[in-house]
């Protein structure tokens, strides 16, 4: 296609590509709003002019899904525009800005100037410039919108961006910035908006959720505030770290809205790891937090990350991790294996573990959780569960149980929130990261 000129973007279609984190898909969903108010339209299954690549950059494998990508659309559409911004097109701009099939590189710093910078390219202004990125730690502004999408009643809504721990595996506050946070009354105003839309559940999200801060207010404010001042059906949060999982926090979900799910970011049970990975807790707190969430929130869904085959971890580190993990509470462990990404710490320390090793470690703790969620999985059956339902036959629980819905009930329940009772668990597919559950609706909601 070739570029327009004047003021008249109507007829451009976009779409946008989401790679990587919840907080991603958020932004992906604020890049949508933005250039749909600038004259842009969403492509709608018409020919695509402008693809909008929202990149990740936690592994070096992700730049790399980036890059191919961009080679894939471009050999299917020559004439389309392709835009690469997010985290890969601030951390890895080389990888992007001498790729022929990038005409720009637009990277998290300049994010929110994307509509004017498309404009500005149809329009044949920018004299050739095609990277657009400054320092991402002097960024200050956060940015809201976004919305629901069309038939979901689920949102994420950005909390906080940006980081300050700087672990010694992760880039993520080189593409990302400091950590910054909106006020409490934005977000309980974003809220009602969402409600106004028919969402049924708010996700809270954000690159590190437990550096909230509004003032002198954190997490625990903001959670409160948004129990006593919306309606929201369902609140429910992303990843915390163990000791962000305070006496008063875990005190909020005596409130039915809070949904009984928490994503512990714990990456390691071992208090040398940790150390090393620059963590900023113990083993012991790993083992606070979770019974503490066991003691408190009964019948929780606990997810964990976990990296596995971090350089220097020795075999008796993975055996302390196996174990202790083996003795605490939890549903199902996220296992990453430990790969080098470039421009941490981390990539230049001694004693990396060989890939065969590091496979053999992660196998037997996927072992371990397929054997816990299948466990966890068979006590659901003949329970009673609040759900909510969504596109292809599926529903999602309060708790974070995935149900398949029996063929017979579809349309008539869709984006309602239902009472479905768990008829069985797929116990053949464990090791799947979805859900397992069979259920079947019987009723209007009832309180869990």
């Amino acid at each position: 296609m070739s570029r327009e000129s004047g003021n008249s973007f109507d007829s451009i279609n976009y779409k946008v590509h989401t790679f990587g984190c919840k907080v991603n898909s958020y932004d992906s969903g604020l890049l949508q709003s933005r250039l749909h108010k600038e004259g842009f339209q969403s492509s709608g299954g018409e020919k695509t002019h402008v693809h909008v690549l929202n990149t990740c950059a936690v592994t070096a494998e992700a730049t790399k899904e980036a890059v191919r990508s961009i080679r894939r659309i471009k050999a299917k559409d020559p004439l389309a525009t392709v835009v690469v911004t997010g985290c890969a097109a601030q951390v890895d701009t080389e990888a992007f800005q001498n790729l022929s099939g990038a005409d720009l590189v637009v990277a998290n710093s300049h994010k929110s100037y994307l509509g004017n910078i498309l404009k500005d390219y149809y329009a044949g202004q920018l004299n050739g410039q095609r990277v657009f990125k400054s320092n991402i730690f002097r960024k200050e502004d956060l940015g809201a919108g976004g919305g629901v999408e069309e038939n979901h009643t689920r949102s994420f809504l950005k909390i906080q961006d940006g980081c300050n721990s700087f672990c010694t595996y992760c880039v993520i506050p080189f593409g990302r910035g400091k950590s910054r946070s909106l006020t409490i009354n934005d977000l309980v105003r974003r809220i009602h908006d969402l409600e106004s839309y028919g969402a049924q559940e708010v996700v809270l999200t954000g690159v590190h959720i437990g550096d909230y801060q509004d003032g002198e207010k954190k997490l625990e404010d903001l959670v409160e505030q948004v129990l006593v001042k919306t309606k929201i059906p369902r609140i429910r949060m992303t990843s915390l770290e163990p000791p962000e999982v305070s006496d008063r926090l875990l005190e909020l979900y005596s409130d039915p809205r809070m949904c009984r799910h928490f994503h512990m970011s714990i990456q390691s049970a071992t208090s040398s790891v940790l150390e090393k990975m620059k963590r900023q807790y113990t083993a012991q707190d790993v083992e606070t937090s979770l019974a503490n969430i066991q003691r408190k929130v009964s019948g929780a869904f606990v997810g964990m990350d976990v990296i596995v085959g971090f350089p220097q971890e020795s075999e008796g580190e993975f055996k302390e991790t196996y174990d202790r993990l083996s003795s605490l509470p939890w549903t199902r462990i996220h296992v990453f294996p430990y790969s080098s990404r470039p421009g941490t710490k981390a990539e230049k320390m001694d004693g990396h573990i060989h890939q065969v090793e590091i496979k053999k470690r992660s196998k037997l703790l996927r072992e371990l959780s397929s054997e816990r969620y299948s466990q966890c999985g068979l006590a659901q059956v003949d329970k009673v569960k609040n759900a909510l339902v969504l596109k292809g036959n599926k529903a999602l629980s309060r708790d974070y149980w995935q149900i398949c819905l029996h063929e017979n009930q579809k349309e008539e329940v869709l984006n309602q929130e239902v009472s479905v009772k768990i008829t069985g668990f797929d116990s053949s597919s464990a090791s799947r990261m979805d859900g397992l559950l069979w259920g079947e609706v019987i009723s209007e909601p009832v309180r869990q």
